[in-house]
């Protein structure tokens, strides 16, 4: 087959065929998962207290903000300033555990269900991450974001910056039925191998502006004002 029609074919894929098997997908994982979903609901709550849902805003698709779910993995403990203490330190032994068994994310599968994510797709970073993407990275919004992606079966988060959005790239230059269900399958092999979950030395993964003032990339200056932007947007 030609590379003419392997993309015809995927095009087909990608515009007529991913959002219902999304839909369909995540609804069956909703209804087969939903004892996951009550025990995991009652075990935040007990623990960690209310809301057990933390709710975010992500970029998505054409960069439209949208409010990203999961189960709630930190504390809200905070300094005599009121300030949130380090994540590292409101990072709960029962909120690593549901970390590396990846359960914090399932609620992600209502993001998907309602159109805001796909099953696989670039993973939505930070809007704080976004704005110190280069115009290139930023085609990684072009598609719908995913639970999981082509970057996240390749090393998760021990890769690189430029590696996780490199492999972004690379994934919706070539969007494909049977490579969406390969980085299914490998997905759920490395859950339950339970492989690269965080950053090595790092109880969260570094923020892509922290990575790259800590690198000498960027200075203070890029730095806060590019933080200033992502505000703005967050607004």
């Amino acid at each position: 087959m030609n590379e003419s029609k392997v993309k015809t074919n995927n095009c087909i894929y990608r515009r007529f065929l991913k959002r219902p098997m999304d839909f369909i997908l995540s609804l069956i994982a909703i209804v087969a998962l939903s004892p996951v979903f009550i025990i995991v609901c009652l075990l935040v709550r007990v623990k960690l207290g209310s809301p057990v849902l933390f709710k975010q805003k992500r970029p998505g698709l054409n960069e439209k903000i949208f409010a990203m779910y999961k189960f709630r993995t930190m504390t809200d403990e905070k300094d005599e300033d009121s300030k949130l203490l380090p994540d590292g330190v409101r990072l709960t032994k029962f909120g690593k555990i549901l970390r590396s068994t990846s359960l914090d994310e399932l609620p992600e599968l209502f993001n998907i269900l309602k159109g805001d994510m796909s099953i696989v797709g670039p993973r939505p970073q930070l809007v704080k991450d976004m704005v110190f993407m280069s115009e290139e990275q930023r085609q990684r919004h072009f598609v719908y974001p995913g639970l999981t992606g082509w970057a996240q079966v390749n090393g998760r988060n021990n890769v690189t910056w430029e590696e996780k959005l490199s492999l972004d790239l690379e994934y919706i230059d070539d969007i494909s039925f049977i490579r969406d269900w390969k980085i299914i399958f490998m997905t759920a092999v490395k859950v339950f191998m339970k492989e690269n979950i965080s950053t090595e030395g790092m109880d969260t993964s570094e923020d892509f502006g922290d990575y790259l003032l800590r690198e000498k990339k960027i200075n203070d200056d890029e730095y806060w004002s590019a933080i200033e932007e992502s505000k703005q947007i967050s607004l």
